[in-house]
């Protein structure tokens, strides 16, 4: 029997699990004053349902106060699983075109610099081991 595929949020879910990470847990009526731009309340009650339903996210009913809904997973657990699917429909598996792009047309911290070359490093050294071990 196949692996069930995991299904990944729209670009429209994205936006609300962003919302859930940036403000915590939020009702409907407060996801929807929060979003920062025209979008039907019934449109955002159906992407926190999917969110629900897809385990991206909760819901959480107390008494007599709204429905709140909570994100279930981080935003490194997402965003691995998006950036894997950029490098692999966008860039066919390559990542230098990836980090090409995004090191021409961003302006780098000095920071964000030293990590960029901490993680090639990295790569450096875990394909040098490699390397060691099948010989």
């Amino acid at each position: 029997m196949g692996k069930k595929k995991q299904k990944k949020p729209s670009a429209g879910e994205m936006e609300l699990l962003g919302l859930l990470w940036e403000h915590g847990p939020m009702s409907l009526a407060e996801a929807h004053h929060t979003i920062q731009r025209e979008i039907g309340y019934t449109t955002i009650q159906t992407r926190l349902n999917r969110l629900v339903d897809n385990g991206f996210a909760t819901r959480e009913k107390q008494g007599r106060q709204p429905t709140r809904y909570r994100a279930a997973v981080d935003s490194d657990q997402i965003g691995a699983g998006v950036l894997d699917q950029i490098v692999s429909q966008v860039t066919r598996g390559k990542v230098v075109p990836l980090v090409a792009h995004l090191v021409q047309n961003s302006d780098l911290s000095p920071d964000e610099l030293a990590e960029l070359k901490q993680l090639v490093r990295e790569a450096e050294q875990r394909q040098k081991l490699g390397q060691e071990k099948s010989t």
